[in-house]
Parts: structure tokens; sequence; C-alpha cells
């Protein structure tokens, strides 16, 4: 018998795959979107974009379960140049996407 069968659950910030396919059965644990921002943390800069269309990159400080982050060095591209912001903290509910640069 071929069965060929794949679910997602979510649990708080952590998705969990599981597969059977014939008689192989397997669990495996997908990267958490928290252990990817840990490893950005305090190194290189992330992209953000933001609820209204805004981008912002900056390095990632510090970050919560709801998203709150901590920006140090934080500028935005806008249509006459790059804007300088500083230290910023961006509240979580305006975050649409959180992306490591590729440097």
């Amino acid at each position: 018998m071929d069965l060929r069968w794949c679910a997602t659950f979510k649990f708080a910030a952590r998705a969990i795959i599981v597969t059977l396919q014939g008689d192989a059965k397997g669990f495996f644990m997908t990267r958490r979107p928290l252990d990817i921002l840990e490893q950005v943390l305090n190194r290189q800069p992330v992209f953000i974009s933001l609820k209204g269309g805004r981008e912002i990159r900056g390095i990632l400080q510090g970050y919560d379960v709801h998203m709150n982050l901590v920006l140090d060095g934080a500028e935005e591209e806008t249509d006459g140049g790059v804007v300088k912001l500083g230290t910023l903290i961006v509240r979580g509910d305006n975050v649409i996407y959180i992306s490591p640069s590729i440097e």
C-alpha cells in the first residue's frame, strides 16, 4: 500500500511536518522562525517590510514573540535617497515580513 500524506501543524512559534510515504514514517522539525532571527541577531542587517509600504533596513538588536523589534543603524530608502533613522523600536503588529539580508 502506497500512502502519500503530508500535513503541517503549527504550534507556538514552531511548525512540524509529518510525512508518511510507503513504509517510511518520519517526523521532521522545520527551522523555527525565531531560530532564524537568532542567527542574525547583532550580526547582519535585516530587511523589514511594514504596513503602509515602508521598508526599513538595520541591525537586529532584539525581538520578542510579538515581533516587536529593536534595530540599530536603521535606515529607510525613499525617493529622495536614504534616510538614517538610528536606533528604532518597531511594534510587532506593523511588521509584514522580516528577511535576513544577503551580503
